[in-house]
């Protein structure tokens, strides 16, 4: 025990003795902290670059990305075939849809369901070895939680183990509870399955359920999430800004994803398509034309009104962003205002230094005299989409959560999680920010950008600070210096309507120059600056990214600077499948070490219910701890070991008269 630290308020221990009201209580508390010390670290893991790809993400969520099946066939060995162990994890994965296409086929139920639930006790008691019995029962669904817990920690001196099972298991089975609690138990395995999870960035995008994902995250044990920049897009719509909205309704109309607007959100696109139809009929929008998928069942007729959706919700992007530029010179952004650098007479537009000939010159509602200004109905259609997505429940509710468990950045158990860069300059330093009149840098900057996204969702409505906070969360979506973008620029204007592939170029930040070299003293130099920068231990520590989707295809590894900078965008989004030559991958950080799983892609839950179809995953343990971790190495294992600090101050208090034990 260490001495009393200065201004340790008496108060404190009165209060903590509340809990701990007698010097038994508290040792007895002390021992057990102890003892969870010494316990294997916790399996955490990380994924990133989520794209609303609902489910494939469901099912590497059930599946614990491939370790569940690990730990069946490992229990169950290769006397059960596979086939048989393939269904039984399919089981675990989709307790609900399984049982229903699984019972009509026994010939004898009960003995069914025996040897199930049986099995599951089996692979239950196996992963729930290296925790706590308190820690398994705080993850036992409720309404089984005492009779999980008795079989699971039952002794069997005084009683044979398969007669006290069997009578247990009978007694579910004849009272008609077997399916609730088959479908308890394999909740159990699920959540015992990894610890914590951490998302790096971007739940939405193209992909056509983020919704659902988020769903899913909110029933998640345990979660954290590191925001991206389409994450931060959604929020600042939820958090009333016209720009971020309309942003928002673009990449959507995009990538021809309306199913997220208005079956996940309830969000009405009747307003836009009416003004698209009564103004953009009768005109080529063939470069608006939606990036559908493959297996896209819209009519071609749908498709162009959609495109047409989309032209029209481009301008008023482009005007909205004018006037957000115009209020904050700060955001250095001057030379994106690109309405206002067109000249109607020759219908060129100046950009990057240059000039360039319009590829669409159709503007039916700009003002020449003043650009950025909408028009009455453009003004009329932004109003009534900004109430509804004012008025959207499950966004509000959605958006809260990421504010809740969200940040730009994260630090835990020696790794440092953010979704895209730390700006740096061409020379390696981190890049210089001046807003406000005060200037930011590195770390510094990351900590001001979640400040102010902060401030934009939760600062009085009406408020200044709200509507700088709003704004800024459109800069986080798509400025120069955001590090959840990373890049130069958002070039949308230059693809609608210059087309030149040179306009359309989105330098990257010179951050991934240097940490993606190939030179590994140039790479290995930015990432030491970055561990000192947020103080990590080089030995231990790790940087974790997404953002930039890797191409395993062509050989590029995700691993780099020497081991020291992992990045996790392996391309879940199915656009992104021919690029990458995967689908995805999961960082494992166990008590062992750390190991990235690449997944193949996923056909459909449909189809891994009804034929136990999983994702085939190629593990790479590319990292063995020297000895196995503790719980006492982790961030967790500081806490407790303060928790036990406090306790002993509390006993010697206790023992000095100090305080009173409680009878």
């Amino acid at each position: 025990m260490g001495p009393l630290p200065q201004g340790y308020e008496q108060k404190f221990l009165q209060s903590l003795s509340k809990d701990y009201p007698t010097v038994a209580a508290a040792t007895e508390e002390i021992i057990n902290l102890n003892a969870i010390l010494k316990l294997p670290k916790p399996t955490e893991h990380f994924m990133s670059d989520v794209h609303g790809e609902a489910e494939a993400f469901g099912h590497i969520l059930s599946s614990a990305s491939g370790v569940i099946r690990e730990k069946v066939d490992r229990v169950l060995g290769p006397g059960v075939p596979e086939r048989e162990r393939a269904e039984f994890a399919t089981l675990i994965y989709y307790p609900e849809r399984k049982l229903a296409q699984l019972k009509p086929l026994q010939s004898d139920v009960g003995a069914w369901y025996r040897q199930t639930l049986y099995r599951l006790i089996d692979v239950c008691r196996f992963m729930s070895s290296k925790y706590t019995r308190s820690f398994v029962r705080k993850r036992m669904p409720k309404g089984f939680r005492y009779i999980i817990d008795e079989l699971l920690h039952a002794h069997f001196e005084d009683h044979d183990k398969d007669r006290y099972y069997g009578r247990i298991l009978t007694a579910i089975v004849d009272t008609g509870r077997a399916d609730a609690f088959i479908e308890a138990m394999c909740t159990l395995i699920r959540r015992l399955a990894v610890f914590r999870l951490h998302i790096v960035g971007d739940l939405f995008d193209r992909g056509a359920r983020p919704d659902v994902i988020l769903d899913q995250l909110i029933a998640h044990h345990s979660v954290d999430v590191q925001w991206g920049n389409h994450d931060v897009q959604w929020m600042g719509a939820a958090a009333g800004s016209e720009v971020c909205v309309a942003s928002v309704i673009r990449t959507s109309l995009a990538y021809n994803n309306l199913e997220t607007l208005e079956d996940g959100y309830g969000i009405s696109l009747r307003p836009l398509s009416l003004f698209a139809e009564q103004t953009y009929a009768n005109s080529d929008v063939s470069r608006f034309l939606p990036r559908a998928q493959p297996d896209c069942e819209d009519s071609q007729e749908d498709l162009w009104r959609t495109a047409r959706m989309h032209k029209a919700i481009a301008v008023i992007l482009f005007k909205l962003e004018c006037a957000v530029i115009a209020r904050n010179p700060d955001f250095g952004m001057q030379g994106r205002a690109l309405l206002q650098h067109i000249d109607f007479q020759s219908f060129t537009v100046q950009a990057d230094g240059r000039r360039w000939p319009l590829r669409d010159t159709y503007f039916p509602t700009v003002n020449r005299a003043c650009p950025a200004r909408l028009s009455r109905a453009e003004e009329d259609v932004l109003a009534r989409l900004c109430q509804s997505f004012a008025e959207s429940e499950r966004l509000s509710r959605h958006v809260r959560f990421l504010y809740a468990k969200g940040g730009i950045y994260k630090k835990e158990n020696g790794n440092l999680l953010f979704h895209g860069a730390v700006p740096m300059e061409a020379d390696g330093r981190f890049a210089t920010v001046h807003l406000g009149g005060e200037t930011f840098a590195g770390r510094a900057w990351m900590d001001k950008c979640e400040t102010l996204a902060r401030q934009g969702f939760f600062a009085p409505p009406g408020s200044a600070a709200r509507r700088q906070g709003q704004d800024f969360l459109w800069y986080l979506w798509c400025g120069p210096l955001s590090p959840v973008f990373g890049r130069a620029k958002m070039a949308c204007f230059e693809q609608y309507f210059i087309g030149e592939p040179e306009a359309c170029a989105e330098q990257k930040n010179p951050y991934y120059s240097f940490v993606e070299n190939e030179d590994a003293a140039v790479a290995g130099q930015a990432v030491r600056r970055l561990f000192a920068e947020f103080g990590l231990d080089w030995a231990a520590g790790h940087i974790i990214n997404g953002h930039v989707p890797v191409l395993a295809k062509n050989g590029e590894r995700p691993v780099k600077a020497g081991g020291k900078l992992i990045v996790i965008d392996g391309g879940f989004c199915k656009a992104y499948h021919t690029r990458t030559g995967i689908a995805g991958y999961t960082l494992v950080f166990s008590s062992h070490g750390l190991s990235l799983r690449s997944h193949g892609p996923f056909e459909s839950t449909q189809r891994a219910v009804e034929e136990n179809l999983d994702i085939l995953s190629t593990v790479n343990v590319f990292e063995t701890a020297d000895r196995r971790i503790y719980v006492e190495d982790t961030d967790e294992g500081c806490r407790l070991k303060g928790q036990i600090d406090d306790l002993e101050h509390l006993v010697a208090a206790y023992m000095r008269g100090d305080i009173k034990e409680q009878a």
